[in-house]
């Protein structure tokens, strides 16, 4: 028996390789399937089956290219409808996959469809299983993203009997392997580690705990964030069907010359510029969006570019295909191409370039006093800024970047001073100011971490001063 989780952290994602004697099953796969394909050719078997929790609502699926490529059937559980060709499982159905069996536990409550598969080793002992969004490490599936004529109030409540009929009837020693990890937004506040086991689980997730059917809806519908808006996007892609990997790669790694590049810009394209952040600010293209590649890459591409924009790539020498890659796992296939020769090929032919003005947070301490036209602009989460933030800051999170008449409000005869966390998100959300129009702006270094550290900043939290 060979089980191997395979986390990409940029999306807080799992999938997991299993295999035993010359068959092998894939569980939750990324729409890049080439790991897979090549784990299986260096192990010597053939994968057979291609299980999946549920429609995905935060990465598009590797399903339908899995199976195209390697002839491996997709499995989902009871409920699934879909528009491509699928084996819908029934509850309590086994497939085998070696001497290894994988029995589908459905447990709608994230969505419909979703099931677990609770897998038992050679000797027929229960081993692990694998709870895609249904059980998360501290965690459980959100009931609002992909819910389509339910609430989420009634889908809390097939939750509630899923897990109290399916998950907690399971032994303690069962490894838990879930589909996310910290930083998903599929959850509202996952646990630190990518797997557990039941018995750790049912002391200390919440959602295991003891508690009234209508308990439980209330907790696990409160607090919910707002979804990303390429989340439904994704569950429909899912649903439907998509285009092969080699056809969008294709595209997307086409080599621009300047005056190529240029052209497609004025034709509706977007520049889109994934070198490290700390780099893009001492000089880019006008009007790019900056989205470092070193960061939430996907995650936050998905939520400030629009879906289906044409876009062309500004990247380091050697990341084209990194980039239109991690940019096809959420779907966002509308890549024209890149500049051959990045951003120095740019400056060489003499182009106009911009920058973005970096400050140390000392430097806006001394001008806070001072300046009355200084507006900190904090692009941190609602729940960050009421952590603490600068007395007097707007917080207007990046997320909401994406709506052109939030950025309307704010103030183009202020000189603007953004800042996030720790220097990631501030500077996505001065690229896309910059775009608008705002040039008088500042971007803070090392964001709050280091403003916080600064006796002279007055911050508040909860509208009360702190030392």
């Amino acid at each position: 028996m060979y089980i191997e989780q395979l986390y990409t952290k940029c999306l807080s994602e799992a999938a997991y390789f299993i295999s035993d004697g010359d068959e092998a099953a894939i569980v939750d796969p990324l729409r890049d399937v080439d790991v897979y394909i090549e784990m299986a050719k260096e192990k010597n078997v053939t994968i057979k089956y291609i299980f999946e929790t549920h429609f995905h609502a935060d990465f598009v699926s590797g399903h339908i290219e899995l199976a195209r490529r390697t002839g491996a059937t997709i499995v989902y559980g009871p409920e699934t409808e879909a528009k491509f060709s699928f084996y819908k499982a029934k509850d309590g159905e086994v497939f085998s996959v070696g001497k290894l069996q994988l029995k589908v536990l459905h447990t709608p409550g994230h969505t419909m469809e979703s099931s677990c598969y609770l897998l038992s080793d050679e000797e027929g002992k229960d081993y692990c299983v694998f709870t895609g969004d249904t059980l998360f490490v501290g965690d459980v599936g959100r009931p609002d993203l992909f819910s389509g004529e339910l609430s989420k109030e009634e889908l809390a409540s097939k939750m509630y009997h899923s897990l109290n009929t399916k998950i907690k009837t399971l032994s303690d020693h069962i490894i838990v392997y879930p589909a996310h990890g910290p930083g998903s937004s599929c959850g509202k506040n996952l646990g630190p580690d990518t797997f557990s086991t039941i018995g750790q689980q049912k002391l200390s997730n919440y959602a295991l705990q003891n508690m009234t059917e209508e308990e439980f809806i209330g907790k696990v519908t409160s607090g919910l964030a707002e979804a990303p808006a390429y989340f439904p996007i994704n569950a429909r892609i899912n649903k439907s069907g998509y285009e092969s990997m080699e056809t969008v790669m294709q595209k997307g790694l086409t080599p621009l010359s300047v005056d190529t590049f240029k052209e497609k810009v004025k034709d509706g394209a977007w520049i889109l510029d994934t070198r490290n952040s700390t780099v893009f600010t001492e000089g880019f293209i006008p009007e790019s969006i900056s989205i470092g590649l070193d960061g939430r890459f996907a995650e936050w591409a998905g939520i400030v570019l629009p879906f289906g924009q044409a876009l062309v790539l500004v990247t380091d020498e050697g990341k084209e295909e990194e980039s239109v890659t991690r940019l096809a796992r959420i779907g966002y296939d509308a890549v024209e191409g890149f500049l051959k020769g990045g951003f120095e090929a740019w400056k060489l032919a003499g182009e106009e370039v911009d920058i973005i003005i970096d400050i140390d947070a000392d430097e806006l301490a001394m001008d806070l006093p001072h300046d009355k036209r200084l507006e900190v602009l904090d692009v941190r989460k609602e729940t960050e800024f009421a952590d603490g933030h600068i007395k007097g800051a707007t917080n207007m999170p990046l997320s909401t970047f994406s709506d052109i008449l939030n950025i309307a409000m704010v103030d183009p005869d202020r000189n603007l001073y953004v800042h996030c966390a720790g220097g990631y998100r501030s500077v996505i959300a001065s690229s896309i100011l910059k775009r608008q129009g705002f040039h008088n702006l500042r971007n803070v270094l090392g964001g709050f971490a280091k403003i916080k550290e600064i006796k002279e900043v007055p911050i508040v939290k909860s509208n009360v001063e702190l030392a």
